[in-house]
């Protein structure tokens, strides 16, 4: 009897432990998923993420509580975009956030027309195809317009600010990521000119391709370079750091990561900022807000960031009207 009693006993408590987790996947399959995807690596994700944690929180939703969000790193892999989204609108997402990435904002957009999407874009998003208009956007897409098109000019500015007797300008965009790379060759090229610098385009789309394209402009005796705007690059901030002190070449960037890790100087939007309101976004949508009903934020924060001790590295003197505004100076 008293065997019976153990044997029962245990088949009752293993029955109720192969029940407890089944318990906790249903609960958790009832919490809503949230799908996020970024083009750079998750070695930079921190801050971003805690960023995206305070938007969501600003719209009353705190992951692992009343949401759970996936985080998906591209690394620059671009390629992997249309079997991610497809696998995240598969398992019906509740909102894909797409924050810092053009090439993620149009795979998602492709990939649904129903799940709502919270883009960060760098261009005008009603151009990109990704909205309808600003303030109406109209379909399942909104989000922020993070300007890096219109500020490539200003970035070019006081690059040659920095370095006013050069000549030869190398600029580098990733062809894998179409969109940057291609608004960036419409407008630089041109705004060099104007300033009189002659301009070379440089292709990399991977860490020897980086090597191989800092070779070619070494031989070709670039005086500075300007790196286009993407999550790939970022996630390649110590190798351009390293290869531009031992090349000596002053390099602008779009992102303050780059200068922290070593880099000359990044003009660009804040995308901590950008993290945030995206986060915002969400929130409110998961809050039962329609993508539809809400207007395309323009970002209002950019920041010049300048390392001082790139720039003594480089035989450098910062003018003092440029450190006058700069909003952050490494030294």
């Amino acid at each position: 009897m008293s065997y019976m009693r153990r044997r029962d006993f245990i088949t009752l408590l293993g029955g109720g432990a192969a029940a407890w987790p089944f318990a906790a996947g249903a609960q958790q399959q009832a919490m809503p998923v949230v799908g996020l995807v970024g083009g750079g690596g998750g070695d930079v994700s921190t801050r971003y993420v805690t960023a995206f944690h305070k938007g969501l929180n600003e719209a009353g939703t705190i992951e692992g509580q009343n949401a759970r969000v996936e985080y998906h790193w591209l690394e620059g892999k671009y390629d992997r975009l249309p079997s991610l989204m497809a696998d995240l609108v598969r398992r019906r997402v509740a909102v894909i956030a797409t924050p810092g990435s053009n090439p993620a904002s149009l795979a998602a957009k492709v990939a649904t027309a129903t799940i709502p999407i919270v883009f960060g874009v760098g261009e005008d998003p009603v151009k990109l195809g990704l909205v309808a208009s600003l303030a109406r956007p109209g379909g399942n897409a909104t989000g922020i317009n993070i300007f890096n098109v219109e500020i490539a000019a200003k970035r070019l500015g006081l690059l040659h600010e920095l370095v006013p007797k050069a000549v030869r300008l190398a600029v580098l965009v990733n062809p894998a990521n179409a969109s940057s790379a291609e608004s960036t060759l419409r407008y630089v090229p041109e705004a060099a000119r104007v300033i009189g610098l002659q301009s070379q385009v440089f292709n990399a789309s991977s860490g020897d391709e980086i090597d191989a394209a800092f070779a070619t402009l070494v031989r070709e005796r670039a005086d500075a370079l300007f790196v286009a705007a993407d999550a790939f690059f970022i996630s390649r901030r110590v190798q351009f750091a390293t290869l531009t002190v031992r090349d000596r070449i002053p390099a602008a960037y779009a992102d303050r990561e780059i200068v922290e890790a070593g880099g000359l100087m990044s003009y660009g939007t804040d995308f901590m900022d950008m993290f945030r309101q995206v986060g915002v976004y969400v929130g409110r949508i998961l809050k039962g807000a329609k993508p539809s009903d809400l207007p395309v934020v323009q970002a209002t924060k950019f920041a010049l960031v300048i390392n001082l001790r790139t720039a003594k590295a480089l035989g450098l003197d910062v003018p003092a009207t440029v450190l006058a505004r700069a909003d952050e100076v490494i030294e």
